[in-house]
């Protein structure tokens, strides 16, 4: 399509610009130009055009019918241009980074404490991936994962060991059981009915062995297909369950959980995987920023 019906670009500068900001000589130092420079160019449009643009209105100029209709289109054509220019001037959007972790975990731990991981991570995009909490899950999309686990590593992974894993027995203080194991030995809880998840089923036994009980006596009861599931069973009063510390340090606080023997170690670990590959500073970033969380 021919442009040659178009006034020289120069022209419409001034002319937008005069209209705009209602005088010339504001126009000549909004273009960086003299008064004289800006005169012309209104000139030289209105002669190519055939039409007067603006009507002296005392010591001002106001536009006329045909100044306003083309003010319109230039605000609209050179706002356009701009929007554009400042669009291709701005830096391309870095990759998210892609991590993965139990759905437990996620909803437990991490996404209350999202908004202070962007802060920590200031122009990071995140996106999250629930994982079934172990490496075989972990996708060579992800850039790394966030685990429970024990060693040995796989190989193939780069892994930081975060915090250990410490697990205590929780239970609602609205349930009957909480009074009866208060001031009472471990041994105790062998005689109480135990909500526990498929997703972890050697967490009670561990417990038991840790404190040296007959886990042939262990009383399982309701089970629960996710870990973030038996959490809410107990913060619900449903009975007594096993729990990583992090994943209940909140209902804790806020007294919806006691535990009444606090929390041991398992020998297992926090921990931020990466698959084998060049280093992200981002990935160490995150990975330092969940060692102090996990403190």
């Amino acid at each position: 399509m021919s442009r040659s019906l178009l006034p020289p670009l120069n022209a419409l500068r001034a002319f937008e610009a005069t209209a705009r900001l209602g005088g010339v000589g504001r126009a000549a130092q909004d273009l960086h130009v003299t008064h004289g420079a800006v005169s012309r160019q209104l000139k030289l449009l209105e002669d190519h055009l055939g039409l007067a643009l603006f009507q002296r209105a005392g010591r001002g100029l106001r536009l006329t019918a045909a100044g306003t209709r083309l003010q319109a289109a230039c605000s609209e054509a050179f706002g356009g241009i701009e929007d554009c220019v400042r669009e291709l001037r701005r830096p391309a959007a870095s990759p998210a980074l892609v991590l993965g972790c139990s759905g437990s975990v996620l909803a437990r731990w991490m996404i209350p404490r999202l908004p202070v991981l962007q802060a920590a991570l200031p122009g990071v995009r995140l996106q999250w991936s629930a994982l079934d909490g172990s490496f075989t899950e972990a996708q060579a999309a992800l850039d790394a994962v966030l685990l429970l686990a024990q060693g040995p590593w796989p190989r193939g992974w780069q892994v930081r060991e975060l915090a250990p894993e410490r697990v205590g027995v929780v239970v609602a203080p609205s349930h009957p059981a909480a009074q009866r194991l208060r001031h009472v030995p471990p041994s105790a809880l062998l005689q109480e009915t135990l909500l526990h998840t498929s997703s972890r089923p050697q967490a009670w036994p561990a417990w038991a062995q840790a404190h040296d009980l007959d886990t042939s006596k262990l009383q399982l009861g309701t089970a629960f297909e996710h870990l973030y599931y038996l959490l809410e069973a107990a913060v619900a009063g449903l009975g007594p369950a096993i729990a990583p510390e992090p994943l209940v340090a909140e209902d804790l606080a806020a007294g919806r959980l006691v535990a009444p023997w606090g929390f041991t170690a398992t020998g297992g670990f926090w921990v931020l995987a990466r698959p084998d590959g060049p280093a992200d500073a981002r990935v160490d970033a995150l990975a330092d920023w969940a060692a102090a969380q996990l403190r």
